[in-house]
Order: C-alpha cells, then sequence, then structure tokens
C-alpha cells in the first residue's frame, strides 16, 4: 500500500517523499538523556493484534517506550520521552479517539512537546505519528496502511523508508513483519550512536499465557552488542514454547542423515546415550523419541506435541543456523513456522 505522512501538531514539518524530517535542536540542561531510537508500531486487523518493535542505543529500551492493549491499540513513545504518553494515549484510544486526535491531545497538553516523538496505532485501523521541532536529527516518521515507524539520531535518512518497506513486503505474523522492520532500519542506517537494546511487545485478545491476559509476545534485549539479532534469537525460543499453532494436516517422521545429526545433538546435550551414527540406518526409533521427549520436557515445549516437533525438525533442520541447543530450537521454529499461529 502506498505511504503517506500524517498531519503533525504545532511545530511539524513538511513532508518529503513521505517523510519528515527534523531539524537539530539544543539539548536543556534539564533535559534528561534521550536514546537514539527506531520504532515501529502496527496492527494485524487478521490476529487483532497490535504492538511496537523497537531498538535504541539505550539501556533497556523495552521499558520506556513501547505500550500496547489489545482492546486499545499500541504506542511507542520515545527521543525525550514522556512515558505518560503510553498509558494516556491507551486511555483515549479506549474512550473512541482515532490516533490522530490521541497524538494531538498528547502533545497539546505537553509544554515539552517539541523535544517528544510518538507513534500511534489504534485497533481502529488508524494511524499517527508527531515528530518535535527539536528531536535530533535525523528524525521523522513514515506512515502506512496499519503502521507507522519513527526515529530520530538516526544515521541517515534511509532508515524509516526501509523500515517502511520491510514491514509492507514481508510475509508471515505480525511478529516476523516487525522483526524485518528493525533490521531493515537497521541495515539502512540505524542509530548513529549504534546499538545496545531492543524490544517487541505486542497484545492480542486472550493471547497470553494460558489465556488470561492479552500480552501475547513481551520479549526485550536490555543491554547487547547486537541487540535485534538477540532479539529474534530469544523469539524463537519464546514462540516456540509459549505461542501454539494450528495442528498439521500430516507429520513426517525423521531418518537418513537428518535423524543421525538429530540424535548426535541430543546425544551432545546428554539426553541420548545410544549411538547416532547407526540412526541414519535404523532410523529414529524409540530410544531416540525418548531422548527428544526428554528434551522437550526439560524446555517447556510441551505447547506441542511429541510427533509435532519431530516433524519440525525434519521440515526445518536446513533452514537452522548455529550448534547444539541453539540448533535445534531453531529447526523446530523453522519447521513449525508453516503453521499458521493460533
Amino acid at each position: 500500500m502506498p505511504r503517506d505522512h500524517e498531519r503533525g501538531t504545532e511545530g511539524s514539518r513538511a513532508a518529503t517523499d513521505g517523510q519528515r524530517t527534523g531539524t537539530a535542536g539544543s539539548q536543556t540542561s534539564t533535559d534528561g538523556p534521550r536514546p537514539s531510537t527506531f520504532s515501529i508500531v502496527a496492527r494485524d486487523p487478521e490476529q487483532d493484534a497490535v504492538g511496537v518493535a523497537v531498538q535504541s542505543k539505550f539501556v533497556s529500551v523495552g521499558s520506556v517506550v513501547p505500550f500496547a492493549d489489545a482492546a486499545a491499540g499500541a504506542v511507542a513513545t520515545q527521543s525525550f520521552a514522556n512515558v505518560a504518553y503510553g498509558p494516556d494515549g491507551l486511555d483515549l484510544l479506549r474512550d473512541g479517539y482515532g490516533a490522530e486526535e490521541v497524538v494531538e491531545a498528547l502533545t497539546d497538553g505537553d509544554d515539552e512537546a517539541a523535544q517528544r516523538q510518538v507513534g500511534v496505532v489504534g485497533q481502529d485501523g488508524s494511524v499517527a505519528a508527531f515528530t518535535g521541532d527539536e528531536c535530533f536529527d535525523v528524525a521523522g516518521d513514515v506512515q502506512g496502511e496499519h503502521y507507522t515507524v519513527q526515529g530520530n539520531i538516526l544515521e541517515n535518512d534511509a532508515t524509516l523508508p526501509a523500515m517502511a518497506d520491510a514491514f509492507e513486503s514481508t510475509d508471515g505474523g505480525l511478529p516476523e513483519k516487525l522483526l524485518a522492520a528493525l533490521h531493515a532500519g537497521n541495515e539502512a542506517g540505524g542509530d548513529s550512536r549504534g546499538e545496545q537494546s531492543a524490544a517487541m511487545y505486542v497484545a492480542k485478545p486472550e493471547g497470553g499465557y494460558d489465556g488470561k491476559n492479552d500480552r501475547w509476545i513481551d520479549v526485550r534485549v536490555d543491554d547487547h552488542e547486537h541487540p535485534i539479532d538477540e532479539l529474534e534469537r530469544v523469539f524463537k525460543v519464546y514462540d516456540v514454547t509459549l505461542l501454539a499453532r494450528e495442528e498439521p494436516d500430516e507429520v513426517r517422521e525423521l531418518d537418513g542423515d537428518v535423524a543421525r545429526a538429530v540424535a548426535a545433538t541430543l546425544a551432545d546435550l546428554g539426553f541420548y546415550d545410544g549411538d547416532p551414527t547407526s540412526v541414519a540406518d535404523a532410523g529414529f526409533g524409540d530410544a531416540e523419541r525418548d531422548a527428544l521427549e526428554d528434551f522437550r520436557g526439560m524446555n517447556n515445549f510441551e505447547n506441542h506435541e511429541l510427533s509435532v516437533l519431530e516433524d519440525a525438525l525434519v521440515r526445518g533442520w536446513s533452514d537452522a543456523t548455529g550448534e547444539g541447543e541453539e540448533r535445534l530450537v531453531d529447526a523446530i521454529w523453522h519447521g513449525l513456522s508453516r503453521l499458521e499461529r493460533e
């Protein structure tokens, strides 16, 4: 879908190629630390899911920027962040305000709005953002259908369009699209001061643990050399452990070289005491499945039947990366990815 820009409040700038680019401002002595940050706020109407993904040269950005409520929408507050924008914005969305009205209400009542940046997506499909005139360059925001991307203290003007393009072109569910946007923004330039933390928070009705709340996805990397890569790794473990998938129509059994490789990995991890070299010919039998069952229980993968995990390993092994347990988990994730999340 074509991207556009939302009209800002007082002090907004004219857009160029769908992007609003801020001008450099002076940081006063009363300012707190300003994370150099880029984020995406988005909605998946098919899943009724709304969420935020963010990366910053700032410790524990997940504790500051993202807010979401499955009944209302999602908010990202950044630059000289006003964290009250999160709960206040969600309250306004619950009261029936559209995203643009929410942005105007938040910034009109804030004497320091010129230093703020905020993106809002409502469950009603409305989208809006604001980048204050005193946000440090390069700063701006871009909107498209169901999403807004925003960033400040960026390396270049290419970061935000790259995020928007990745979100629109990536297949898969909302978490895959959010992660793709973060990777694309980082690769296009990202934060001019580097990387430190990242987070993804998505709300969905009854999406939380045992269906008792809406916290569908909540993963954070608070301090890491490559936080987006680490966020993706952690999310895959989270996905396999906590998120439900539809049941497959058919399952495959491990055999051949993949069966041997899985048995060898289970042996290295201490779950299997047989001879992995014989498995390629003898097949993945009861002893090997007992070892896989122990691995499943140790890692809390009971969300999926043993036969489904075996099938996932068959389908995902060639796409997986890493060694040992990381390779097993990555293979399971790839193998499950063909199944829709519930």
